[in-house]
């Protein structure tokens, strides 16, 4: 049981006492932010008030894509399993939010009966109207993967005069509330069809704010040769710089995420790689989720306060009785000049204010005069927030993340190449020759004789003076030499015989040729006469 306590003297109540992140978090928003948001009408600006579903439930991957880009089949590949719902085709098949989540038993929960189901974090998608929980569903069903995690199927982004026809709802609010909720956003693009829709480019401009969160995968990449991989790669990076506006580049991950033979097999180690990479990120969400959550609720707090100060400041420019349309006008058309003054007088960076065109459309629809004055108690109450109790939760996480066993997604997909043959980089680099019963160093071992006898070997041993010489000459740093040269002195005297030099330049070759060096010498590559020797 973990515990954290308060002891600020200036506060004005009790220290607070929470056993768990979960319930700090509740306790913080609902306490202290949540006055503040009410007070200046943050709902109807920004987002709903969080829940406490939203705190507790496990961390979602959102999956966003333009049609056929394959979304639900990669759904299919990480659970190993067809989902209740589920349709795969050329054509704009998904034509609903599907939330993917685990479930004693099959079944499907239509959308208007999920948003009433305080256990689950979606109840106020009920504000986006029947066009849309029309077209939402939760798909449960009991599945390894989905114990850790939950995924968010999406419709496919629509392109050309499809994308004329509306949806009935607004997609990219909606998508946007999803944005900052889920720990994880996937942009799928086909290898294909690389061109970014209006809609599609609209739907990642909505998910501004959100860019930490933001992974891409480029699939069906084995449909296509090398070289006109790499020119889709590049092209695919130029259109997503235009869009999102990052000074760090997207990580972007090549594959075929299916369970098909791959068509053009030349690229295998690549994908096998960038699946790899995929898996670990994913695999680290339930480890991270309570920081995420942290994380969200504070950005939501340096916005719910640029947003009171917003609000009032417009109260106060407002006149009492004469003039009000007019100066509402006036108001709203020079909020950039409003946001500057702001900026200055509260030392906000510009990159906590909210979207400026957006924010001036939404005033024209308030009566200004019915917004509320600076009350400088609610901000003082976020800040203190942000500066005592923020920091002791901190550490709060820390304690949980060191006494709770480790978190990792596991089953379907992620236990399929776990252990055997078919692990990554299994009986290569360092693993070569794992499975056989002769010393895998043998075979080069006469070469390495070669070298080591021209060293002046003593008692059969050369020292490490000498030895160095010759490990110098492949180039690598001394860090990797120095890691080198402990791995293969197996019995530590400071010097190599001859089985631990031809080891060394075993090791040598493994990390020239790109590997990784491991970080004990596993068993396969101790000499046969020296696996005996424990390993200290």
């Amino acid at each position: 049981m973990f515990s954290w306590l308060g002891t600020d003297d200036r506060r004005k109540k009790d220290p607070e006492v929470f056993q768990t992140v979960s319930d700090g978090l509740k306790k913080l928003y609902k306490t202290k932010l949540l006055p503040l948001e009410e007070h200046y009408k943050f709902h109807e600006f920004h987002s709903p008030a969080l829940e406490d579903a939203d705190f507790d439930n496990k961390p979602m991957v959102l999956l966003v894509g333009q049609y056929s880009t394959g979304k639900t089949s990669f759904i299919r590949y990480l659970l190993e399993q067809d989902f209740p719902g589920m349709r795969i085709g050329p054509e704009p098949t998904t034509d609903s939010f599907i939330a993917v989540m685990h479930g004693d038993t099959e079944g499907v929960i239509p959308g208007n009966a999920l948003v009433v189901d305080p256990k689950k974090p979606f109840r106020k998608l009920n504000s986006f109207g029947n066009a849309f929980l029309n077209r939402f569903v939760c798909a449960q069903l009991p599945n390894p993967v989905l114990e850790s995690i939950s995924v968010i199927d999406t419709p496919g982004i629509l392109s050309g005069e499809k994308q004329r026809i509306s949806r009935g709802y607004d997609f990219a609010a909606v998508l946007e509330w999803f944005a900052e909720r889920v720990d994880r956003i996937i942009l799928l693009f086909d290898a294909h069809k690389l061109d970014i829709s209006d809609e599609f480019s609209e739907v990642i401009k909505a998910l501004k704010n959100h860019e930490d969160k933001i992974r891409v995968v480029l699939n069906k990449a084995d449909q296509i040769e090398t070289q006109q991989l790499m020119r889709v790669y590049g092209a695919l990076m130029w259109s997503l710089g235009k869009i999102v506006n990052t000074p760090e580049v997207i990580r972007v991950y090549i594959g075929s995420f299916w369970s098909h033979p791959l068509l053009i097999p030349d690229n295998r180690k690549l994908f096998e790689a960038e699946e790899k990479d995929l898996f670990k990120d994913i695999q680290s969400l339930p480890r991270n989720a309570a920081l995420r959550k942290l994380n969200d609720l504070i950005k939501r707090a340096r916005l719910a306060k640029v947003h009171a100060y917003i609000i009032s400041s417009l109260k106060k420019e407002m006149p009492s009785v004469f003039g009000k349309e007019g100066k509402k006008k006036e108001l709203i058309n020079s909020l950039g000049e409003i946001y500057s003054r702001i900026e200055r007088e509260h030392q906000i960076s510009p990159g906590d204010f909210p979207n400026l065109k957006k924010m001036q459309e939404q005033l024209n629809a308030h009566d200004l005069n019915k917004f509320q004055p600076l009350k400088m108690k609610l901000l003082d109450t976020v800040d203190d927030m942000l500066a005592h109790d923020i920091a002791s939760l901190m550490v709060l996480v820390r304690q949980e993340e060191t006494n709770r066993p480790q978190q990792v997604v596991k089953g379907g997909a992620f236990d399929g190449t776990l252990n055997g043959p078919f692990g990554h980089g299994y009986g290569e680099g360092a693993g070569e020759g794992i499975d056989e019963a002769e010393w895998v160093v043998a075979r080069d071992k006469p070469m390495y004789d070669e070298i080591f006898y021209t060293l002046s070997p003593v008692n059969g041993k050369v020292t490490g003076a000498n030895a160095k010489k010759e490990m110098v000459k492949s180039k690598l740093p001394n860090t990797v030499l120095g890691k080198i040269w402990k791995l293969a002195d197996i019995d530590k005297d400071g010097m190599l015989d001859d089985e631990e030099f031809a080891l060394a330049n075993h090791l040598i070759k493994v990390k020239l040729e790109g590997h990784e060096l491991p970080a004990d010498l596993p068993g396969h590559l101790i000499p046969p006469s020296k696996r005996k020797i424990p390993a200290e």
